[in-house]
């Protein structure tokens, strides 16, 4: 049975959650690159004896600034909750980006989220970690206050798969121009959506041919066209092979 990760909205939480391994980052699509971040965590929380804890933010920062961009994500939140689980991870800080959340500078968010909330022992990020206000904290700042607030930072070269660094960024790209098999392949699964089947206008049902519609959402729209599809229901384990029309 996999255990079920403790969700936190703010950086208010358990002191038994503290003095943790902590991941940041927007863990989109959770690809072999970070799939390569977590599985070193899970070594450090198995050597160390911590706990493990992420923190993400809702909306992506990219998304909050820019309200044109609609169609981005490649997981949705319950996709992104089930993938950590996988990983062993203990609690989950999903943070709200708002306008107040944008104004926190780097040396704040180091000092009073990061020391004096969470104080946290490991820090996982990757190369392009960006943070604070104007983006102004990188992992560079990170490193250079890890002395004064007592943690250390954890960061991995990125991943490489035929000379390219496997990044969200790149897999919405693929997924743009239909590239599935290279999508799996960068992701170690495949591409898979989840959501409520909504009622349509009926009109496969009237030349024998029901449909399930499903509103993507934010989902990253793949290549319009025509795909062979596995789909699993609620409450079921089996998959039923059929077809997708996007």
């Amino acid at each position: 049975m996999v255990k079920k990760i403790k969700v936190y909205k703010n950086f208010k939480i358990r002191n038994k959650d503290k003095n943790s391994i902590i991941l940041i980052g927007n863990f989109d699509g959770l690809h072999a690159g970070h799939q390569k971040l977590f599985k070193q965590a899970q070594k450090f929380k198995k050597k160390l004896n911590l706990r493990l804890g992420v923190i993400t933010f809702d909306p992506i920062p990219k998304m909050f600034f820019d309200k044109k961009i609609k169609n981005y994500r490649i997981s949705n939140f319950d996709q992104k909750v089930s993938y950590f689980q996988k990983f062993n991870v203990d609690f989950l800080i999903n943070k709200h980006f708002n306008k107040t959340f944008s104004k926190v500078t780097y040396s704040k968010f180091i000092e009073n989220i990061l020391y004096k909330n969470l104080n946290v022992k490991y820090i996982f990020v990757s190369n392009n970690f960006r943070f604070g206000n104007k983006r102004e904290g990188d992992v560079k700042l990170l490193k250079s206050m890890s002395g004064i607030c007592n943690f250390k930072i954890i960061n991995p070269k990125p991943l490489k798969k035929k000379n390219k660094i496997v990044s969200s960024t790149l897999i919405r790209k693929l997924l743009e121009i239909g590239k599935l098999n290279l999508v799996n392949n960068y992701l170690s699964r495949p591409w898979c959506v989840e959501g409520k089947v909504k009622r349509g206008r009926m009109m496969g049902k009237k030349i024998g041919f029901p449909t399930c519609n499903i509103d993507l959402g934010n989902y990253i729209i793949a290549k319009p066209g025509v795909y062979s599809v596995k789909i699993k229901f609620d409450g079921s384990k089996n998959k039923l092979k059929g077809i997708a029309n996007l």
